[in-house]
């Protein structure tokens, strides 16, 4: 009878295991149908450029959910795996690459239309992870358990192209790549976290602790990432001599790939040189042109300086002529109304003629003004003249078209004959009169 209670405690437990694991079974599945599901709906989403409701719809699977310790107070919040961890190998590496694709879209954005998508501080989250490398962090602690062995292939190939692309500093991405070589190179055997990983899990990390090449596809995935590694980020670093070393003593690869990654090594170096030479002699040239603008722009100024100061001296020389001209025109027009007003002056008579006359006392009488004053006078009025009337026309130009024009009509006028005529009888008059005048005035002062 005992041996019968014991076999039917014995089937009772095989079938609540049973049926644990069928329950456990189920879930798993219906949580990989959520999350693939998810993944189809966000990829959707972001081919419609809906970048925020992608983001919405991919987050809860590769958050953690947290809840509250009740046990003790000292733990307070305790965090369980992100749904994405239990999923399986392909789903991991779609949801990783396409939310590291998502974030280097968000960064795309720039900071106007990612404020305006996501709000000024949501967008410099997510844009800080890919340029501090916090990102890869996220993934390894939320993903893979904390293990940096356990992290698809493809997924640190996609980790490490967006550091490249939009880290400043590639110090960080080399130290993860090399944490991360290293550790599936020489694994460390952790038994606990083995027994927790489910049986794809231990495959994968089994691989890992096999260098990851079991299949043509890992292989490929370590070559791209020794690509990467040794062709990219190192270059970037300027360690050429040690990704020369790293090409000759890696042992994925063959003599021809490794020649093959000298030569592409050696050629970047060249490009890398030729560029450096190129933005120098460009920067030369650059601060020629400006020297010689400059130098151009001192020899305008000079030039500008020196007819400034031309036209000013010129400018004064001219003002001094005119002023010496007006001084010797007043000069000999006030000698001229002097010498007339001496002239023209009569002693009165004398109201007793009985008295004896005495000799008056003469005031001395100022010389009449030579031939040559008079001269300078008017050659000194007549540019006077000249010069006033040049200015007038040049800041006037319709009183010199007035002159032409008169000096038009008057010739045309002249050309005709009967006006010719007219005018010279006019002038023959003139004279007559003028002649009889002077005739009466000399028998005049004859008498």
């Amino acid at each position: 009878m005992p041996a019968i209670d014991m076999s039917y405690d014995d089937s009772l437990a095989t079938s609540r295991l049973l049926q644990s694991s069928i329950s456990s079974l189920s879930s798993s599945r219906q949580q990989a149908s959520q999350i693939a599901k998810a993944y189809r709906q966000a990829a959707q989403l972001f081919l419609t450029r809906r970048l925020p409701e992608a983001f919405s719809t991919i987050e809860p699977i590769i958050t953690p959910e947290k809840f509250e310790n009740g046990d003790s107070e000292e733990h307070g919040t305790v965090a369980t795996p992100a749904p994405i961890a239990a999923a399986s190998r392909g789903t991991r590496i779609k949801v990783w690459s396409f939310y590291l694709t998502f974030l280097n879209a968000v960064i795309e954005l720039g900071p106007e239309e990612g404020k305006h998508a996501f709000g000024s501080v949501r967008w410099k989250g997510l844009a800080a992870k890919c340029r501090d490398g916090s990102v890869w962090d996220e993934v390894v602690r939320v993903g893979y358990g904390g293990s940096e062995g356990d992290v698809d292939a493809e997924v640190v190939i996609n980790l490490a192209t967006l550091l490249l692309t939009h880290s400043p500093s590639q110090k960080l991405n080399q130290q993860r790549l090399e944490n991360y070589l290293s550790s599936t190179a020489q694994p460390t055997f952790d038994f606990s976290h083995m027994a927790t990983l489910t049986p794809r899990r231990r495959n994968s990390a089994a691989n890992a602790m096999t260098n990851g090449t079991n299949t043509p596809r890992d292989l490929n995935s370590k070559l791209k990432l020794l690509e990467l590694y040794t062709l990219h980020i190192l270059p970037r670093n300027d360690e050429w001599d040690y990704a020369r070393e790293f090409i000759g003593m890696s042992e994925l690869l063959d003599d021809e790939r490794k020649e093959a990654f000298q030569i592409a090594l050696h050629g970047l170096k060249e490009e890398r040189e030729h560029a450096a030479n190129r933005e120098a002699e460009l920067q030369r040239q650059q601060q020629e042109q400006l020297e010689q603008k400059r130098q151009e722009a001192e020899a305008e100024a000079e030039a500008r300086r020196q007819e400034a100061r031309k036209e000013e001296e010129e400018r004064k020389k001219r003002e001094g002529k005119a002023k010496h001209t007006l001084r010797d025109t007043d000069d000999s027009s006030d000698k001229t109304k002097r010498s007339a007003t001496s002239n023209g002056r009569r002693q009165p008579p004398d109201p007793n003629p009985s008295r004896v006359s005495r000799p008056a006392a003469r005031k001395p009488v100022a010389p009449p003004p030579s031939f040559y004053q008079r001269a300078s006078a008017m050659m000194g009025s007549m540019q006077t003249a000249f010069y006033t009337s040049t200015q007038d026309l040049t800041n006037n130009p319709v009183a010199l078209i007035r002159m032409m024009v008169f000096f038009l009509a008057l010739a045309l006028a002249f050309g005709r004959r009967d006006l010719r005529e007219r005018l010279k009888r006019m002038i023959a008059n003139a004279w007559d009169k003028i002649r009889r005048t002077i005739g009466m005035g000399v028998k005049v002062s004859y008498i």
